[in-house]
């Protein structure tokens, strides 16, 4: 089985990698496909919360690719020695279509998105593009959600 793991570079998405990868079986999967979708002329940059490395400077020396070409090597090392031969993919548009794309066209068993990755307040924007993947995939999906922050006593 193909396995399909996305990252918007945040934590949550590395997360979700740690998630599936803890509970799958890789004698059952042949291929992980660790994926990352920068925005074209977006103004929500790609943004690499979880390789460690300095992020460029913002204006127009920014470099989109290269904050998601780190984030994909974070993601793609915790699946080194692991069994299954990992791939990485970069592809621009929108994350969900493009994500949706990349399942069909590698006819994935398996789609691993994180919900709430980039969203503003964790009830609000919980995963739209998780939800959408979720929808429309050709095959299943596993959402992973942050774990809840701990509420304050009063």
């Amino acid at each position: 089985m193909h396995v399909v793991v996305a990252t918007d570079g945040s934590k949550q998405s590395l997360q979700a990698a740690r998630s599936f990868k803890g509970f799958a079986d890789p004698d059952k999967i042949t291929d992980v496909s660790v994926l990352a979708v920068i925005r074209p002329l977006s103004s929500v940059a790609f943004a690499d919360e979880i390789s460690g490395e300095p992020t460029s400077p913002s204006g127009p020396d920014r470099s989109y690719r290269a904050e998601a070409e780190r984030a994909l090597a974070t993601v793609a090392a915790e699946f080194d020695g692991w069994g299954p031969k990992v791939h990485r993919r970069i592809r621009s548009g929108s994350p969900a279509n493009e994500i949706i794309k990349a399942a069909r066209q590698l006819e994935a068993g398996l789609v691993v998105v994180a919900a709430g990755g980039r969203g503003i307040s964790d009830a609000v924007l919980v995963g739209s593009t998780a939800q959408r993947v979720q929808s429309y995939a050709p095959c299943p999906v596993l959402v992973v959600r942050p774990k809840p922050r701990p509420r304050r006593r009063k």
